[in-house]
């Protein structure tokens, strides 16, 4: 009884918390709706008995992640960033295109099923415990999409460093502020 009562409970607030997150004003409101999200969604893991994946939502997405939001959020100024047109023109049009996306995914509810799906039993997994059979599944099973998705990442991560990366070819900054390069002495100014 309890048990159902807290996925209840955890499921209105995810539900609730997200509704915040793309409504409120405010960015670092809409972060903090974000990690509650990430919590609640962790108390969602631990009702499937699922402690790693729990632990893992906990570390990684509401430590670092949402950490990397705020970052962006205090680094970018908001108010000087280019306003860019709606993608869709209307707000009813964007209500009918929602609602219709809500149609379309309550439709397909009745072809979920419930019950074990896999190779892995409840026993079986209970003997290996969560992280072990999740290693194993990961590493061989799904071994090509998790290679995939690393090479996505390190791409990924190669094209920040070329996007961030200092422009050489420009004025050194020592020319900016009115230093010479060889001997930081100030130059002459030319009248």
């Amino acid at each position: 009884m309890f048990l159902q009562f807290f996925f209840g409970y955890c499921a209105l607030m995810i539900i609730a918390s997200g509704i915040l997150a793309i409504s409120l004003r405010n960015p670092v409101h809409c972060v903090l709706m974000v990690l509650v999200l990430f919590f609640h969604m962790a108390g969602l893991y631990l009702t499937l008995n699922a402690e790693f994946l729990a632990a893992v939502q906990i570390i990684v997405y509401a430590g670092a992640i949402l950490v990397l939001y705020l970052f962006v959020l205090f680094l970018v100024s908001l108010r000087e960033e280019l306003h860019l047109d709606a993608f869709v023109p209307s707000a009813w049009l964007g209500r009918i295109i929602a609602a219709g996306l809500a149609v379309c995914l309550i439709a397909v509810i009745p072809a979920f099923s419930l019950g074990e799906k896999g190779v892995w039993t409840v026993e079986a997994i209970r003997e290996a415990t969560h992280t072990k059979a999740l290693g194993q599944e990961l590493y061989s099973t799904y071994l090509l999409p998790f290679e995939i998705a690393g090479v996505i990442l390190l791409v990924a991560l190669i094209g920040g460093l070329v996007l961030a990366r200092r422009d050489h070819d420009g004025p050194d900054r020592g020319e900016d502020i009115g230093l010479t390069d060889s001997d930081n002495q100030p130059k002459e100014v030319q009248q």
